[in-house]
């Protein structure tokens, strides 16, 4: 089964951005939505932000919303998420995820990585 493989996480200083990206491991047939969610210690996983196909319907957590940004490449089938004046409570592990009906269950997922906001 294809995986999602992310990359950009670290360790940055509140106020610091990131950028995270999400590819698959190999061809796909596209999915209708993809995702990133996080999951901090002690903490259920949580929901940041979601882009359709065609990036017309966009949904953020309202904890994100003016601070990150989803975007999609529908030929490379991958996701990013731009990340800036990050805080210290945005600390978490940050998967993508992806399903191929919209409405449907995230049946991809990465393994993912680490996000670290220091103040």
């Amino acid at each position: 089964q294809v995986q999602l493989v992310e990359s950009g996480g670290g360790l940055v200083q509140a106020g610091g951005s990131l950028r995270l990206s999400c590819a698959p491991s190999g061809r796909t047939s596209g999915w209708s939505t993809m995702a990133w969610f996080r999951q901090a210690p002690g903490k259920e996983r949580e929901f940041v932000a979601s882009t359709d196909w065609s990036g017309s319907s966009i949904d953020y957590v309202d904890s994100v919303k003016g601070r990150f940004t989803i975007s999609r490449d529908n030929l490379k089938n991958t996701v990013t998420l731009q990340m800036n004046d990050l805080r210290p409570e945005d600390t978490a592990v940050y998967h993508c995820a992806a399903r191929i009906y919209a409405g449907g269950s995230y049946a991809y997922w990465s393994q993912g990585t680490q996000v670290t906001v220091y103040s």
